[in-house]
């Protein structure tokens, strides 16, 4: 694939600067189409892009809530993409191809906490953050969704939430959005964050315990969780 930056083709209803991508809410429960699948690990960029399509804006939503910032959540996402593309070969499942991807951005998004050289927030502004336009998050959202599922995606990148999760240190603000979020258990948070599951259990009570002294993100926190 000479560009796999092309999954991310903007156009002017995006502004120029947003991808504009599939509706899919649901992008766990996409069957993997092994046709495009192989095509892609050919080197058909076309494929790849249709392989990743449906679930490119939930990953950007998800390099949004780890960084805060749309700039950043872009160059987290192209940096996913072209490790997703060189990696394609090392996908095998049982997991279904969300968590792969799901794990590609996770790292990405800590990859450039780590460039950036940011350092937790504890008070005071945080002068990198930036809102998640409505109008992109509407393309996570069918006809046949849950109301209160899309009060909850919402809520999920509420400015007041994003905020708090600028203070938790990166490794417990992603094994609490991997949580509490994205609904991944402890195994597999784990999994993904190369530490132990009494690792993780131990980084989201911490990182539920910072949010419990910030309201209202201590409520979205807390609804997350029912």
């Amino acid at each position: 694939m000479s560009d796999p930056g092309r999954a991310l083709n903007s156009s002017a209803s995006s502004g120029g600067r947003y991808p504009e991508l599939m509706s899919a809410p649901q992008a766990e429960d996409i069957p993997l189409a092994a046709d495009l699948l192989a095509a892609a690990r050919a080197g058909d960029g076309e494929a790849f892009s249709a392989l990743v399509g449906p679930y490119l804006r939930a990953l950007h939503v998800h390099a949004y809530r780890m960084l805060g910032s749309i700039d950043d959540a872009d160059e987290a996402l192209q940096d996913a993409l072209l490790s997703a593309w060189h990696a394609l070969d090392s996908y095998r499942g049982p997991a279904p191809l969300a968590h792969w991807l799901y794990r590609i951005t996770t790292n990405s998004s800590l990859k450039v906490i780590r460039a950036k050289a940011r350092r937790p927030v504890p008070a005071g502004e945080i002068g990198y953050l930036q809102p998640y336009p409505d109008r992109l998050l509407d393309q996570l959202t069918d006809d046949g969704a849950d109301p209160a599922a899309i009060a909850e995606r919402r809520e999920s990148v509420a400015l007041a939430f994003i905020t708090a999760l600028q203070r938790l240190p990166a490794r417990q603000r992603a094994a609490l959005i991997l949580r509490d979020v994205l609904a991944w258990n402890a195994a597999e948070t784990a999994a993904l964050l190369d530490i132990s599951v009494p690792a993780v259990n131990s980084a989201v009570q911490r990182a539920r315990a910072a949010l419990s002294g910030t309201r209202p993100a201590a409520t979205v926190a807390a609804r997350m969780r029912l």
